[in-house]
C-alpha cells in the first residue's frame, strides 16, 4: 500500500513537472531508487567537510590548513584510486578474496537495480570516508607527500579488499557476516589504520612527559568542531539510509534513520556523563566524540535492530569512547582527535552488536544473543572483526614502513614546532594570527 501511494505521488509530481512519456512502473522505481542513492552519495561526500572541520578544530591553528588539505586530497585520491582499480577489487566478481574485473569500470555491470555509475558514486564516497578517518589520528606530524601515497594505497587496494570480503560476495559474506553500512568495512578499516600510523609516527613533541604521563594539547577552535559534528550527523542519515540502495522499502529506511539518530544522541549523553563522573566536568570534545561513537556503533546493525536497542548501542559506544581516549593516553599513543576510539573501537563494538541485538525478523542473518539466537552470529561477527583488524594493521604497517623508507613519514622537529601549514604549504590558515621567526 505504501509503495503504491509513493508511486502515485511520483506520477502526479512528474505530470506537473514534465512529460511522463510511456515510462512503466519499473522505470519509475529505478529512477526513484537512483535519485535516493545519489542524494545519499552527495550527503556522504559532504561528510568530508564534517571530518575536516572536526579535525581542524581539534588540533592547533598552525596545522589547520595541512589537515584540511589532507581531507581534500583524500577524496581526490579515493575517487581516482577507486575508479582505476578499487571498484574492480571490491565488486568485480565473487571470488573469495578479491574481484578480478571492472578495471576503469569497463566490462562490468551494476550489481544492484540502479545504474552502475550511481552505485559507483555512492561507494566511492564511502571509500573517501574510510581514508579520511586516518588524517586526524596522524595529525600535526606526518609529511604531506607521505600522506598522499598512503591515501591512494588504502583507497585503491586495502579498503576495496576488505569491502569485497563483506559486500562483494567474498568469504566473510559467505560465512554470514553482517555489516549493513560499514562499522567494519569503513570505520574499523580507517580506525585501525590510524592506530598503526600514530604508533609508527610516535607522539607529538611535548605530548608525554619523561615519566609517560600525558599533557593536554588542546584544539584551537571548538565552534569548528561543533559544526563538523553536526555536518557528520546529518551526512550519516545518507551514509546509513542510502545503504538500503533504494526506497523500495520505506519502512526499512525509516527504521535506519531513527536508529541512527537515537544512537548518536545516546552516545553524546553517555559520553558527557561518563566524562563528568571521571574528570569532574562535562567535557565538550568528549561529548562530541561520543555522538560520533554512537553513529559508528549503529552503522553495522542500523537495519536489523529496534530503536530501543539503538539507544543501548549508542550509550555503550559513548562510554567506550571516553575510556578508549583515556586508555590510549595511558598507553603512550598520541591520537590528537580520538580517531581510534571513535572509529576502531566502536567499529568493532557496532559489529559485535549485530550478534547481540540483531533480529532475523528485521533482516539479520540470525537472532542475536538477547533474542534467543545463541552465540552463532556473535561468533561470526567477532571472527570477522578480528580478521579485518589484523589484516588492516598488518598490511598498513607494511605500507607505512615502505613509505617511510621511500620518502619518510614524519616532518622534522623544527617543522613540527613551526607548524605544518608553513613548513609543508608555505601559508597560514589564519593570516596574521601567528608570527613565526624566519631565523
Amino acid at each position: 500500500m505504501r509503495k503504491k501511494a509513493l508511486l502515485s505521488t511520483l506520477v502526479v509530481f512528474m505530470a506537473f513537472t514534465g512529460p511522463l512519456q510511456a515510462a512503466d512502473t519499473s522505470d519509475l522505481w529505478v529512477a526513484l531508487d537512483t535519485l535516493w542513492v545519489l542524494i545519499a552519495a552527495f550527503m556522504v561526500f559532504f561528510m568530508q567537510a564534517g571530518f575536516g572541520m572536526v579535525e581542524a578544530g581539534l588540533i592547533r591553528s598552525k596545522n589547520a590548513g595541512n589537515i584540511l588539505m589532507k581531507n581534500m586530497m583524500d577524496f581526490c585520491m579515493a575517487s581516482l584510486g577507486f575508479f582505476i582499480c578499487g571498484y574492480a577489487l571490491m565488486f568485480g566478481g565473487e571470488g573469495p578474496f578479491l574481484g578480478s574485473q571492472g578495471w576503469l569500470l569497463m566490462n562490468v555491470e551494476s550489481p544492484v537495480g540502479i545504474p552502475l555509475h550511481a552505485f559507483w558514486m555512492f561507494q566511492a564516497a564511502f571509500c573517501g570516508a574510510a581514508a579520511t578517518i586516518v588524517a586526524g589520528g596522524m595529525a600535526e606530524r606526518m609529511r604531506f607527500v607521505a600522506y598522499l601515497m598512503y591515501s591512494f594505497v588504502i583507497s585503491a587496494v586495502v579498503y576495496p579488499i576488505v569491502g569485497h570480503w563483506i559486500w562483494g560476495g567474498g568469504w566473510l559474506a559467505g560465512l554470514g557476516f553482517y555489516d549493513f553500512a560499514g562499522s567494519t568495512v569503513v570505520h574499523a578499516v580507517g580506525g585501525f589504520t590510524a592506530l598503526v600510523g600514530t604508533i609508527l609516527l610516535k607522539p607529538r613533541t611535548g605530548k608525554f612527559n619523561s615519566d609517560g604521563s600525558p599533557n593536554s594539547i588542546g584544539g584551537h577552535n571548538m565552534p569548528l568542531v561543533s559544526l563538523g559534528v553536526f555536518i557528520l550527523w546529518f551526512g550519516w542519515f545518507g551514509f546509513n539510509g542510502g545503504s538500503a540502495l533504494g526506497m523500495g522499502d520505506p519502512e526499512l529506511v525509516a527504521r535506519i534513520v531513527i536508529n541512527t539518530n537515537l544512537a548518536a544522541g545516546a552516545g553524546a549523553i553517555a559520553a558527557m556523563f561518563t566524562a563528568w563522573a571521571k574528570f569532574g566536568k562535562p567535557d565538550l570534545a568528549l561529548s562530541f566524540n561520543g555522538a560520533l561513537a554512537g553513529l559508528v556503533a549503529i552503522t553495522a546493525p542500523c537495519a536489523v535492530v529496534t530503536p530501543g536497542s539503538a539507544i543501548y548501542i549508542g550509550m555503550l559506544g559513548g562510554i567506550l569512547c571516553v575510556y578508549g581516549v583515556h586508555w590510549l593516553d595511558r598507553s603512550g599513543v598520541d591520537d590528537p582527535i580520538g580517531a581510534v576510539p571513535v572509529h576502531a573501537f566502536n567499529g568493532v563494538w557496532g559489529t559485535l552488536a549485530v550478534g547481540l541485538f540483531g533480529q532475523s525478523v528485521l533482516g539479520s542473518p540470525q537472532n542475536g544473543v538477547f533474542y534467543g539466537g545463541g552465540l552463532s552470529q556473535l561468533g561470526i561477527q567477532a571472527l570477522g572483526a578480528v580478521i579485518v583488524a589484523f589484516f588492516v594493521m598488518g598490511s598498513m604497517w607494511l605500507v607505512f614502513k615502505t613509505i617511510d623508507a621511500l620518502v619518510g613519514l614524519r616532518v622534522s622537529e623544527v617543522e613540527e614546532l613551526r607548524g605544518l601549514d608553513i613548513g609543508e604549504h608555505g601559508m597560514e590558515s589564519y593570516s596574521g594570527f601567528q608570527i613565526f621567526s624566519t631565523e
